[in-house]
């Protein structure tokens, strides 16, 4: 498929890599919105060995956020068409069925804060930086996402000041999983990637929606839905193949059925 030029990206074994490359900044427009949502809608079309995606962005940044001239010509009777583009963007990282590791250097900012945070994991570099500025230009929006990152506390600082905070801050909270230095960023996401992927691609799968299903859960519904999924797995030769495995101390061998 050679339907995208925002995004460039390449399969090798079980992991595949995007980047988002809309110069100078990686910034967020109409474009680069209806690209992710075309990439990561169309995952299980375009790959066909890997199991796990890392995602990154070219140049100085992940995403310095929104092109800002589109914030000009907002307003009340453009604005559900232009907002839907951009959630739907958002959703299909978050909805896709492959797990998604996000590489974040630079800055990740308003919308590339929302990208980074739709993924399942953040590896960050060294000097990395996440805001929610949306206060400063006159819109809302990423305090939501940002919440997978950070506790609530934290969400309204970031939110009311509009401020840029470094990867190492936020690190003990537990949404970013590492920082490396800059020039090992994207090995670091794909030695990650290549953990997970170790694993049976149907139980991957299986796994992506159970996680987003019970999210935000309570403890009872969320391990109903959970058994409910282990029933859906136990179906699947790669099941049996795991727990073989297993029991015979060797390495499975898994076919994705």
């Amino acid at each position: 498929m050679d339907d995208l030029q925002l995004i460039e990206w390449h399969e090798d074994g079980p992991i595949a890599t995007a980047w988002l490359d809309r110069p100078p900044v990686n910034a967020t427009d109409h474009q680069l919105y209806s690209e992710i949502r075309t990439f990561f809608r169309t995952l299980p079309d375009r790959l066909t060995t890997a199991r796990v995606v890392v995602l990154a962005g070219r140049g100085k940044h992940f995403c310095a956020g929104n092109d800002l001239a589109e914030f000009q010509t907002l307003d009340p009777d453009n604005a559900p068409e232009r907002l839907q583009l951009a959630r739907e963007a958002f959703w299909a990282i978050y909805d896709s069925p492959y797990p998604v590791i996000a590489a974040v250097h630079g800055v990740a900012v308003g919308s590339g804060l929302a990208i980074a945070a739709s993924c399942d994991l953040v590896v960050a570099a060294e000097g990395a930086r996440f805001a929610t500025p949306e206060v400063n230009v006159g819109v809302l929006g990423g305090a939501k996402h940002l919440s997978r990152l950070v506790p609530q506390g934290m969400v309204r600082l970031m939110h009311y000041t509009g401020d840029l905070y470094p990867a190492e801050q936020l690190l003990p909270y537990g949404g970013i999983v590492e920082i490396v230095p800059p020039e090992q960023l994207l090995d670091a996401a794909q030695e990650l990637a290549r953990s997970i992927a170790r694993h049976s691609p149907v139980t991957l799968r299986l796994a992506k929606r159970s996680l987003n299903g019970i999210e935000y859960a309570d403890l009872k519904s969320g391990y109903e839905f959970e058994q409910g999924l282990t029933r859906e797995l136990s179906g699947h030769a790669d099941s049996k193949e795991a727990v073989n495995a297993f029991l015979d101390r060797r390495t499975p061998v898994y076919t994705g059925r």
